[in-house]
């Protein structure tokens, strides 16, 4: 099965969607590249990180990137698969560093567009659950519901994961 440009892969959290995004990914001939966007800070995170590599097995080259995703993305060659997980991390890692997410945005996807290899990027839908009740939680739901807006509109191919069953939603 071929893999369109972009395949973005939401859901909430826990839902199955890195699991379903790896599946995509999982038997393909070509070099298959995981870019890391967590950046681990405590014990919780880094026991996260250790299931996430355990559950991927080997055959995946392993790039660790919190913030500077085009850059990544412009190294790549044709001949690999991308996996990005996940976009929400990445973002997170903007907000609280207090860089200029729509700028960032602009320059991912103008990254993706180039990329001569798929991508697939896993990222968390936010925006079902209650109104946030502090203004950072609240500018980062928006950030994230316009991420994900954005990334949904170029993407080829959308699939939302829900108790790990995948809806496309789009391609």
């Amino acid at each position: 099965m071929s893999l369109p440009k972009l395949t973005f892969v939401l859901g909430g959290a826990a839902s199955g969607k890195s699991h379903y995004a790896e599946t995509l990914l999982k038997n393909r001939s070509e070099q298959r590249i995981y870019i890391a966007t967590a950046e681990v800070y405590d014990a919780e995170m880094a026991d996260k990180v250790a299931a996430h590599k355990r559950m991927r097995g080997k055959g995946w080259h392993t790039i660790e990137e919190p913030l500077d995703l085009p850059k990544v993305l412009s190294d790549r060659e044709s001949g690999e698969v991308i996996l990005i997980d996940c976009a929400t991390l990445w973002l997170t890692n903007l907000v609280l560093g207090d860089h200029d997410v729509d700028t960032a945005t602009e320059q991912l996807i103008a990254a993706i567009a180039a990329c001569p290899a798929p991508v697939v990027i896993v990222s968390n839908e936010v925006g079902q659950g209650i109104v946030p009740d502090n203004a950072l939680s609240r500018k980062f739901r928006n950030a994230q519901g316009k991420l994900n807006r954005d990334l949904a509109a170029v993407a080829d191919r959308v699939v939302a994961v829900m108790a790990g069953l995948p809806l496309v939603l789009k391609g």
